[in-house]
């Protein structure tokens, strides 16, 4: 996401970070390349001539001009421009002591409302340790109502279903008296939509949540339709009063128009971005984290959350052990790489790396170089696996014989096998060096949360003994 306009601000800040001393001129040079880059970006000029004009006050302040570093001290203008741009600080769902908590999914059809519905479910069920039940009130779209009750049974959870009705204030009543006297402490709305917005719609909607009383109405917006998905967020906020927004899509978004432009015309924050198909493809939006990726400065944060989700401390534990041990086996390579896996994309993961420790280097992933890693590890976990487990304990049994036999059994070629052991050696030797320079335990307990581990100390004078 934010590709386009995240490669051009980057060029204009290098340059600008370049100059030794800073001028006016210098300065309308840079403006002019990013109000170009926000507009080819599909933000609103509303948008675009505020932020331009906010940052060039700030940066011609007496201040910055005599900075040391100007250059810096504009980017950092710019960043905490954007930020505010984006809604200043995380705003995390509203709940109350109500049993249960209503939470409306409004929008236009074809949205992704329906498919929010459960991601957002199973997002609080796991993160916010809530106990959601989901309804559909979506009356007149075939099978909509058997859709969220699919997307129910494929994350775990559950989905109100009341045949007995088509009229959406019934089905409400029911789904709610349903939640409270089983417990559940959020219901789920997902109401009906529109290809367009209407007044038969818009009644509808009033009278659920004047009926309803929800904590949170969001409007769900595809990122893709750019500055449509702002008009239409702001219509629903005028006629209905959302509370949040919620943009999917944003892995598909190269330009970032609709997230650039949401808050400051409807004034309402966005609370969540889908970022793929997966029901597990949602994130809380921070509007610190996203800027630093659209200026570069990567998202280290959000990449230690993904870590602490996927690799449980038992694991970590378990492979630190085996580093200092220098017991790291072929059976190990394989399951980190399917944690790896677990991850998500590549190019995902690079963009939330800060580029200065990239060397700042461009390691922007093609879809095409995407297809090929991930190919590359399915082929190496296949390989892996075609071993016997004492030839995965101990490479060094690998003749040729039965390398032959492992590429056969994997699909492979010989060279495939070497490759992989190869590949699996140069790792290890890697890994022992880090590991001997204390930074691979330190790595790994501010990725997974852990503490010091003071066995490894006792142990040290264990042996000095």
């Amino acid at each position: 996401m934010f590709e386009a306009l995240s490669d051009k601000l980057k060029k204009v800040l290098k340059d600008l970070r370049g100059q030794g001393k800073l001028t006016e001129a210098h300065l309308d040079i840079a403006m002019r390349e990013i109000r170009i880059a926000l507009l080819e970006a599909d933000v609103n000029f509303k948008v675009v001539k505020e932020f331009v004009e906010a940052v060039k006050q700030k940066a011609l302040g007496a201040e910055v001009m005599s900075s040391l570093s100007p250059g810096q001290q504009v980017i950092k203008i710019v960043n905490d421009e954007l930020i505010s741009l984006l809604g200043g600080t995380s705003t995390k769902l509203v709940f109350t002591q109500r049993i249960p908590n209503v939470v409306m999914m409004v929008g236009l059809q074809g949205s992704g409302k329906t498919t929010s519905t459960g991601k957002i479910a199973a997002y609080l069920a796991k993160n916010e340790n809530r106990n959601p039940l989901m309804v559909s009130v979506d009356v007149y779209r075939p099978a909509a109502r058997n859709q969220l009750a699919v997307i129910g049974n494929a994350i775990g959870k559950p989905v109100f279903e009341y045949p007995e009705s088509d009229d959406p204030l019934t089905i409400c009543r029911a789904a709610f008296k349903h939640a409270q006297q089983i417990g559940y402490d959020t219901l789920m709305i997902d109401t009906a939509g529109r290809l367009h917005i209407d007044d038969d719609l818009m009644t509808e909607l009033q009278q659920i949540k004047k009926e309803m009383m929800p904590a949170e109405i969001l409007f769900v917006a595809d990122a893709m339709t750019g500055q449509d998905a702002v008009k239409s967020a702001k219509e629903f906020h005028d006629r209905i009063g959302t509370s949040g927004v919620v943009l999917t899509k944003m892995d598909g978004d190269a330009r970032g128009g609709a997230a650039l432009s949401i808050k400051y015309i409807t004034g309402q924050p966005i609370k969540f971005i889908g970022v793929g198909e997966k029901y597990d493809a949602l994130e809380q939006f921070y509007p610190d984290r996203i800027a630093g990726r659209i200026l570069g400065m990567g998202d280290v944060l959000s990449l230690i959350e993904k870590v602490q989700s996927e690799v449980d401390e038992k694991t970590a534990e378990n492979l630190e052990r085996k580093l200092m041990e220098d017991s790291f086996t072929l059976e190990d390579y394989r399951d980190q790489l399917k944690q790896i896996q677990k991850l998500g994309s590549f190019d995902k993961l690079l963009a939330m790396i800060p580029g200065d420790l990239l060397g700042g280097m461009n390691l922007k992933m093609t879809p095409e170089m995407q297809q090929q890693a991930e190919k590359k590890l399915k082929k190496t976990e296949a390989i892996i696996n075609s071993m016997t487990s004492d030839e995965r304990e101990d490479h060094n049994l690998l003749n040729g014989s039965r390398r032959k036999r492992i590429a056969m059994g994997s699909g492979s070629s010989m060279q495939d096998v070497i490759s992989v052991v190869n590949e699996y050696v140069e790792m290890r030797k890697m890994m022992r060096m880090v590991t001997k320079g204390g930074m691979m335990g330190g790595l790994t307990r501010r990725l997974t949360g852990m503490g010091p581990k003071k066995r490894h100390a006792k142990s040290k004078k264990k042996k000095r003994r």
